[in-house]
């Protein structure tokens, strides 16, 4: 149970992260690419090339970031991050090659051979989504794809019962 609770607290921290859930930390967002095109009238940003963007200890690189705002031009609604898609926040870290945050439906889809990591332990599937409102995860496989977990016992206390 605990160690569901912390993949479901690495998930949050890390792939929210990419979608501006912590647009609500003073830090400021940096964001640097080779192109911007940005089009006021369909309400999107897209940054191509090499993509950084930083927040606070948060760090995510893409070949290319999509982003889409609501009809106001300031509600986020929709984040997708294509190739080669890292996600770093510590000692947590994401990979895939595709990442989507739809904050309609308050979810967070990592897919294209998704990987996420917090110091050893590793969590690989075909699609990682997490409901960032429910905060749960659900990790799928395919037919020549299973979901895998290596999970390493914590501390010298691990397993021990209070």
């Amino acid at each position: 149970m605990m160690r569901s609770t912390l993949f479901g607290a690495l998930l949050l921290l890390l792939l929210s992260s990419l979608a501006g859930a912590a647009s609500t930390s003073s830090e400021p967002l940096k964001i640097k690419s080779n192109e911007l095109h940005a089009d006021n009238e369909k309400k999107t940003a897209v940054f191509e090339g090499k993509v950084v963007a930083r927040q606070g200890d948060m760090t995510l690189l893409a070949d290319r970031v999509v982003i889409s705002y609501g009809a106001d031009g300031h509600e986020l609604s929709r984040v997708e991050a294509f190739g080669n898609v890292r996600i770093h926040q510590g000692t947590r870290q994401a990979f895939g090659s595709h990442a989507t945050y739809d904050n309609k439906a308050r979810k967070i889809i990592l897919d294209g051979s998704p990987k996420v990591l917090q110091g050893e332990d590793v969590i690989t599937g075909k699609v990682i989504t997490y409901y960032v409102d429910e905060q749960k995860s659900e990790v799928t496989g395919g037919p020549n794809e299973r979901v895998e977990a290596v999970i390493h016992p914590g501390g010298k206390d691990a397993g021990k019962k209070p």
